[in-house]
């Protein structure tokens, strides 16, 4: 059906643009100082030199720039000519990454909290996220009939983004075994209109390893070493990165165990530390799984890391990001 503009969603449009044109001046834009460089651990600041001595200056202007407001276009619930209209309408100027048409960069300097009153947001027609976490749905090619498991998959978006790219055909089973993430995932899987999606509120750790999935998804817990920015606060110690390696080592060799014979596995952090990457992964290969080569669009800013993974570097676009695909 031909989609029409109608008076509901223009009055939207305009009662969104007068409450925007009315806040930008003190809240349209933030205006954050500076203190990437005070606020970074001597620890954190030792590991990164030490393992990119060539590109730690790239690191930490990657932290220090504020990237702008990304989201994606749910086809799910709209068209990606309907949602143009919309955030034309509301005075939201955007592009779209070159190597994915519904992730949308926002041009003029509106931020989250802005987005987030539009009216197609609240309806599901568009999910804030990261360009960084939009890679691995895509690199994992979900496919209609699919049996695929999202194994930490609040609070939602890489698990709607597979929903909505096998064109809600995959069979998607998501977990989260804490109880407020879980009540999230929900909400944004009801929202996006992902709701053949099976939402488990377990530890992935618990599964029967007699289940096997064509696609697994491990969106490891990690550090978020490669997320900081102006304005954040960084949680970083060597017994904190000691404990997210041992979850992350526990999660991949279960993976391992759920992978259907020839299937795929995608491992990911947002996490630039080798210790989380590289070495979790060079692991599991020493025990039998095989690496397939991960390839990115070449405007992609990338890290050193072992061949055939990738390793986004914070920039101006893009927040710190680990992928690599495995199959057994």
């Amino acid at each position: 059906m031909p989609y029409k503009r109608n008076e509901a969603h223009a009055a939207e449009a305009t009662d969104f643009t007068e409450r925007l044109r009315r806040s930008r001046g003190m809240s349209g834009v933030c205006d954050m100082q500076d203190e990437t460089a005070e606020m970074l651990p001597e620890q954190l600041c030792r590991r990164l030199r030490e393992t990119y001595p060539e590109h730690y200056s790239m690191i930490e202007d990657g932290y220090r720039a504020e990237r702008p407001v990304t989201m994606r276009i749910n086809p799910i619930k709209g068209t990606a000519a309907q949602v143009r209209e919309m955030l034309a309408a509301c005075g939201v100027e955007v592009r779209s990454a070159e190597w994915y048409e519904d992730a949308l960069i926002v041009k003029n300097g509106i931020r989250e909290h802005s987005i987030e009153e539009l009216p197609l947001y609240r309806r599901g027609e568009i999910y804030l996220q990261s360009l960084s976490s939009m890679l691995p749905p895509i690199l994992l090619h979900p496919k209609a009939g699919e049996n695929i498991l999202d194994m930490t998959a609040a609070p939602g978006g890489k698990t709607t983004e597979m929903f909505a790219l096998s064109e809600g055909k995959a069979l998607i089973t998501a977990c989260e075994r804490d109880t407020g993430r879980f009540e999230r995932l929900k909400f944004n899987l009801e929202r996006q209109g992902a709701t053949r999606v099976n939402a488990l509120h377990t530890d992935a750790l618990r599964l029967d390893d007699a289940l096997k999935f064509d696609k697994i998804l491990l969106d490891a817990p990690c550090t978020g070493s490669g997320t900081i920015a102006p304005g954040t606060r960084i949680r970083f110690s060597e017994e904190y990165l000691s404990r997210c390696t041992r979850l992350q080592e526990k999660l991949l060799d279960k993976a391992l165990r759920l992978l259907r014979k020839g299937g795929t596995l995608l491992y990911s952090t947002c996490s630039v530390l080798q210790e989380e990457d590289d070495c979790i992964v060079a692991r599991a290969c020493k025990n039998g799984a095989r690496l397939v080569p991960v390839e990115l669009p070449s405007e992609i800013p990338l890290l050193p890391s072992m061949d055939g993974t990738a390793c986004v570097c914070p920039g101006e676009l893009y927040e710190g990001f680990y992928l690599a695909m495995l199959m057994v």
